[in-house]
């Protein structure tokens, strides 16, 4: 689960950096770094009420798609190899 405050989200560093396949103790120097970063868009239309949070690195991707309560509705995660393609935005939007 994840805790949702106004408009700020509380993600467990566990469960990101598992998804990125990287050590839960480097994570914040690599958000810090830069080598890890984090997007949130919120559900329109059909999606409405629900947020996806993206994490990513050079090499992978965690999507987590949540509800309003924070409930994780999705998980994925995909490994690129060497280099993120560009994102889709698909229903969500900024």
């Amino acid at each position: 689960m994840i805790h949702i405050d106004g408009g700020t989200f509380e993600v467990d560093a566990a469960m990101i950096a598992d998804g990125l396949g990287i050590d839960s103790s480097s994570l914040r120097q690599r958000m810090r770094e830069g080598r890890v970063t984090s997007r949130c868009e919120r559900g329109v239309d059909s999606d409405e009420g629900r947020y996806r949070l993206t994490f990513s690195t050079e090499q992978r991707r965690l999507r987590l798609v949540v509800d309003q309560a924070g409930n994780v509705l999705q998980r994925s995660t995909i490994n690129f190899g060497e280099r993120l393609p560009k994102r889709s935005s698909g229903h969500y939007c900024r």
